[in-house]
């Protein structure tokens, strides 16, 4: 799936990627400010999340559950120095728990990434516009 959108469509956007079915592991790949946060709080609140989402930098992982009692798990691995860090937070417990797992900064991890999993990328056009890659 290829979309190109601006902000105030991420929405519609991240309806779209839940109705395409994605596998419940989702990574986001795209530079720093290009949307990853806002739009995995939008695919939040498609879900059926009603609690307030942030970023989990600090925290590394945040923990919502929707309106069905399902659980989303939003990481951020950014300020992670070693896959050793994910390890020692029990990050397999999280992976293969069944839960939505929406994870920034995915590259921390490389090798510790289930092999069934989505794949976002973002990139930020000339127009201020984003183009989404979902695979």
């Amino acid at each position: 799936m290829n979309i190109v959108f601006s902000l105030d469509q991420i929405q519609e956007v991240a309806a779209q990627i839940i109705a395409s079915n994605p596998k419940k592991i989702i990574l986001f790949n795209g530079e720093m400010g290009v949307g990853k946060t806002t739009l995995i709080k939008q695919l939040c609140k498609s879900l059926g999340v009603q609690d307030a989402t942030s970023s989990p930098t600090f925290s590394l992982v945040n923990e919502y559950y929707t309106n069905k009692n399902e659980i989303v798990y939003h990481f951020d691995f950014y300020r992670l120095n070693k896959e050793t860090e994910a390890l020692d937070m029990g990050v397999d417990d999280y992976l293969y728990s069944g839960n939505w797992c929406f994870i920034e900064w995915s590259e921390k991890i490389g090798s510790l990434i289930p092999d069934e999993h989505s794949t976002v990328t973002i990139a930020l056009l000339a127009d201020g516009k984003r183009e989404l890659k979902l695979a």
